[in-house]
């Protein structure tokens, strides 16, 4: 098929056949069709949209452009599930889910991805362990989430490489923002890792890629309807993002808090409710536990009894981090050399948030990346970060903690909380943590 041709088609918003979109694809994955024309693809996607069957079409074609992960000879007990987000700032459900879903009797390869824009990524935050291997074979994978239930690591260059071509062009061609091209590059690697069931996180408010709800919820049916097109069950929640998720921003800082709430040394309220309820939806799906009310249960107690928490430290160990992360988190996670109150100029009640500039702000400390090719400081970003309605003050309670690498950045990131918080008499609006579920 003339790829040109192909293209000028969808260019016109014309319907391409399964047979048509799989040609387009493999193309991507062998290089046989060129930067120059995969950059116009994903334009003329993202200007004119896909057809149901075409997203369909394009998620199977991406899946199979690559190696797809089986588990029937791995003895596993239980099945093979997974959670995905659309991206937040302080959003480490991640590492609360994958031990929690794991002590409940499940397998997790979570297959999590970096941080993009002003959201923070599973990945960065895991190579804030020393040793941590973030990148292992297949086999590799395979081993671990037998041994122990559960590994999150990120893509290999065996899975879905359509997609990491076409993603990678994407974010240089400003069509990130494309559901039928979103949805695509999540599932792809989700199908390619063998699943049973996955449950989706998709982030409403202002520290989402989505910020308003129709957005969400249309991104959501998607995804809900292109993995079942695909023969993979999948549920999505809608969640809220108009204030930092728990408590703290950056990478080592959330892998601290991470542990703190596996192990019960501190809680967040609306950090434990977001993964509870995507745990009980996920083991439900896929028939780990026949209602949502036993889910529920299964999981608080995984949490609070210790099982969930001993799952995290096995996983860390078996992927090479060091064997007492949770019993001495701060021997191994890098501390910041500038740590400083940020105070606000006067007393007041939090209102609302910006919370895409506060996670702009972790990557102006280097939490985070403006180029790909960027290195992270692991250990800069937000502690104690003030959630909505809660009275802040000068010489009280502060906004946050930055910590950051030298003074001078401390400056500029206390700066930019300042901008991003309003104060007033109360909250202008408070939404629910799980606004909606979508099957």
């Amino acid at each position: 098929m003339l790829t040109a041709e192909l293209i000028r088609r969808k260019r016109d918003g014309e319907e391409l056949s399964a047979d048509e979109v799989s040609a387009l694809v493999a193309g991507i994955a062998d290089g046989s069709v060129s930067d120059a024309q995969v950059g116009a693809l994903a334009m003329a996607i993202f200007l004119r949209g896909m057809t149901a069957s075409e997203r369909v079409a394009l998620t199977g074609a991406m899946t199979r452009s690559g190696e797809v992960l089986e588990w029937g000879d791995a003895g596993l007990s239980g099945p093979v599930l997974d959670k995905h987000s659309t991206g937040g700032v302080g959003d480490k459900v991640s590492l609360l889910l994958a031990p929690i879903v794991a002590a409940c009797g499940a397998a997790v390869p979570m297959i999590s991805g970096r941080g993009l824009g002003h959201t923070g990524g599973t990945l960065d935050k895991l190579e804030a362990i020393p040793g941590y291997d973030v990148a292992p074979s297949s086999e590799r994978l395979r081993e671990a989430v037998a041994r122990v239930g559960c590994a999150i690591v990120g893509q290999t260059a065996s899975l879905a490489p359509a997609d990491r071509r076409l993603y990678a062009i994407r974010d240089a061609t400003g069509t990130v923002e494309s559901i039928p091209l979103i949805t695509g590059s999540i599932l792809s690697k989700k199908l390619a890792a063998g699943l049973d069931a996955l449950v989706m996180d998709v982030k409403v408010g202002s520290g989402a890629f989505l910020p308003d709800v129709e957005s969400a919820r249309e991104l959501a049916h998607a995804i809900v309807d292109v993995a079942r097109g695909n023969g993979l069950p999948t549920v999505a929640l809608l969640t809220d993002m108009n204030q930092v998720l728990g408590r703290t921003a950056g990478n080592a800082v959330e892998v601290r808090e991470s542990i703190d709430n596996l192990t019960g040394a501190a809680r967040d309220e609306r950090l434990c409710e977001v993964t509870l309820a995507l745990s009980a939806e996920l083991l439900v799906l896929g028939g780990a536990f026949e209602d949502a009310g036993a889910a529920r249960e299964a999981a608080e107690r995984a949490l609070d009894d210790g099982a969930a928490a001993e799952r995290f430290a096995a996983m860390a160990a078996e992927l090479g981090g060091p064997s007492d992360l949770l019993e001495a988190p701060e021997r191994h996670l890098r501390a910041a050399p500038v740590v400083r109150a940020v105070e606000p100029p006067e007393a007041g009640v939090v209102s609302s948030v910006d919370v895409r500039a506060v996670g702009i702000a972790v990557v102006g400390l280097g939490g985070g990346r403006a180029r790909e090719s960027d290195p992270v400081d692991h250990s800069v970003g937000f502690t104690e970060v003030a959630a909505l309605g809660e009275p802040v003050g000068p010489g009280e309670r502060p906004l946050a903690v930055v910590h950051a690498r030298d003074e001078v950045s401390a400056d500029r990131a206390a700066d930019a909380l300042r901008a991003a918080f309003a104060l007033g008499d109360g909250p202008e609006q408070s939404l629910p943590i799980v606004m909606e579920g979508i099957r």
